[in-house]
């Protein structure tokens, strides 16, 4: 992916770190929030999988390198301050929360209950063995 010099994140403005969404390009489920460093970014468009910045690990980390459930980015679009991303993507296997469901966002509340909104794809102990 190029990019233009008026398309690009200010990390420095949120410490080096920026809100990413993945959302499904396909169906406009949105999958998933996670942080981008700089390096992720330039990663993410180098390689059109999308990379981010894992602040439990502290360290890159793309999408689906352990799972196989990698994120192919086809449109990256940055909000009107420039610290904050949605990523549109094509999700591999179906799943983009570590928990096997297909989308992070699995729960729900609504009318007065909580309940499960989103398919579970995959067993976590047997991808994460």
């Amino acid at each position: 992916m190029d990019i233009q010099d008026d398309f690009y994140p200010d990390f420095a403005r949120s410490g080096g770190l920026i809100p990413a969404i993945a959302q499904n390009a396909a169906t406009g489920e949105v999958l998933m929030l996670a942080y981008m460093d700089e390096t992720a970014f330039r990663e993410t468009l180098r390689s059109g999988e999308a990379h981010y910045y894992s602040r439990s690990r502290g360290k890159l980390w793309r999408k689906g390198e352990s799972s196989g459930h990698v994120q192919k980015v086809l449109a990256l679009r940055l909000d009107c301050d420039n610290d904050a991303l949605l990523l549109l993507v094509e999700q591999a296997g179906g799943a983009a929360c570590h928990t096997g469901y297909a989308s992070c966002f699995y729960r729900e509340y609504k009318e007065g209950e909580v309940r499960e909104c989103s398919p579970r794809v995959f067993d976590p102990l047997e991808v994460y063995k």
